[in-house]
């Protein structure tokens, strides 16, 4: 009975949580009654990120209440949990004193991002309000830092010795240094001068003599960026050589602080995110809680060209207006026309964007542009033979047929080497290529796809 008993209970801390709206409704009953010790009881028993995940569904006021109530250590990590914009709004209803504990609990790097999004004169009086001296310091020098690049990704906190100690030495100082570090994932070599030099493996500190200097036992070999590297840099080394974390160092290479995986996941997610949004159209950072402002002011540039695109593509059918007269076939295939154009386009500048993103992208553009146009030139071959087949089977004339067919094949291959060109075009330009890869390929192709599918038709039919 009792193994039993024990089991069950295992096996229900194991269990995923899962967010109801009874277990909501229960923490805002515990919040508006004040019942302090319970609502503790039933959130102590939560990793911060699920009850970071319930304040989220509580209004400001109960979620800055819930913050209050609970010890710095477990809130710091709930307040990096949350949305960025909703965490604003839960520090502008905490003190300078509330913020200083919360970051004290915090590695440099969260705790530099909490700060950053408070106003300068807050800020100030934060810093102001922080007591480790040292903790201080070192956040004040990662604000100096673009928050795109390695300097404001990394933390100071990191294990570090020297090369001229002994093992035993080493060993001492690396649990002192242990103790501020939330997790060891490398140990870095520094020589008297603070330069990086290379790194530990634990191993071959486990099995050398104690009286052995780190000098005869490190491993010369380490990979590490600089401190204006950009992010997106860095995240592509560490993906290339997976690594879990990556020092960082000046332009003396004196060793600075390092970046971890966690990091860099974030990062990746943020510039996914952005990336979907430019691509589908929309050109600044919104969530779906912005106003109804932000959600226009960030869709409407767009939407402006998509109504100018089709303008021009309307422009263009009123110049062909005798050929459309003769054969009103060609009207009805108009949308066909447009949309492989769109489509061709995007898919190839969604290739080359994802492969600059993941920096796949080797070898000079002329090679692509030619891959692109094969590419397309086949796909279009088999798309408009079918297209042949089905508007003869249609009881049309053979001249319309080839006339229709031949225009997708060519409206295929311009659309692809445009979908190519332009994302390579705005990379070398220093431009996001993500911003090509919807509205602004698809107009461009509608109106480059129409006005060649008319011209060609113009040329083959009889007028």
């Amino acid at each position: 009975m009792i193994k039993t008993f024990r089991l069950l209970n295992k096996v229900e801390k194991n269990i995923k949580f899962e967010l109801t709206d009874l277990l909501i409704n229960q923490v805002i009953d515990l919040v508006d009654n004040n019942q302090d010790t319970l609502l503790q009881v039933k959130l102590n028993e939560l990793h911060h990120a699920d009850i970071a995940e319930i304040l989220e569904e509580l209004n400001v006021d109960q979620s800055t209440y819930i913050i209050k109530l609970l010890e710095s250590d477990k809130t710091s990590e709930i307040l990096m949990e949350l949305d960025e914009d909703f965490r604003e709004q839960i520090l502008n209803n905490l003190s300078p004193n509330e913020i200083a504990k919360e970051i004290e609990e915090l590695d440099t790097d969260d705790a530099t991002d909490i700060i950053s999004e408070l106003s300068v004169e807050k800020q100030k009086k934060v810093i102001s309000k922080i007591i480790d001296a040292e903790h201080k310091a070192d956040i004040k020098e990662l604000l100096k830092y673009d928050e795109d690049s390695a300097g404001g990704l990394m933390a100071k906190e990191l294990v570090k010795v020297n090369e001229n100690w002994t093992v035993t030495k080493c060993v001492k100082e690396m649990r002192i240094q242990a103790a501020e570090v939330t997790r060891v994932h490398s140990i870095y070599v520094v020589n008297d001068k603070d330069k990086l030099i290379g790194r530990l493996s634990l191993k071959d500190l486990l099995v050398a003599n104690p009286r052995s200097s780190i000098k005869s036992v490190y491993i010369p070999k380490v990979d590490f960026v600089n401190v204006n590297d950009e992010a997106e840099s860095v995240a592509n080394i560490m993906q290339k050589y997976d690594l879990e974390a990556i020092p960082v160092v000046d332009d003396n290479n004196i060793l600075l602080g390092r970046i971890t995986i966690d990091d860099i996941v974030d990062l990746i997610k943020e510039e996914a995110e952005k990336d979907y949004q430019l691509a589908a159209g929309i050109l600044q950072d919104v969530d779906v809680d912005d106003t109804i402002f932000q959600l226009s002011r960030a869709r409407l540039p767009w939407l402006l060209l998509g109504l100018l695109g089709g303008i021009g593509a309307a422009i263009v059918m009123g110049a062909f207006d005798d050929i459309l007269a003769k054969h009103q076939i060609l009207f009805y295939f108009t949308p066909l026309i447009a949309a492989m154009a769109g489509n061709v386009g995007v898919q190839s500048s969604a290739i080359i964007v994802q492969g600059l993103a993941n920096d796949d992208i080797r070898g000079s553009v002329n090679n692509r542009l030619i891959k692109e146009t094969f590419l397309s030139i086949l796909n279009g071959f088999i798309l408009s033979v079918i297209l042949f087949l089905f508007i003869i089977l249609s009881g049309e004339e053979y001249l319309v047929a080839l006339a229709i067919s031949i225009s997708l094949v060519i409206v295929i291959i311009v659309a692809g080497i445009i979908g190519t060109f332009i994302p390579l075009f705005l990379d070398k330009r220093g431009i996001d290529p993500a911003i090509a890869t919807g509205p602004f390929i698809t107009t461009s192709n509608d109106i480059f796809g129409i006005l060649i599918y008319f011209y060609i038709a113009k040329l083959i039919l009889p007028i």
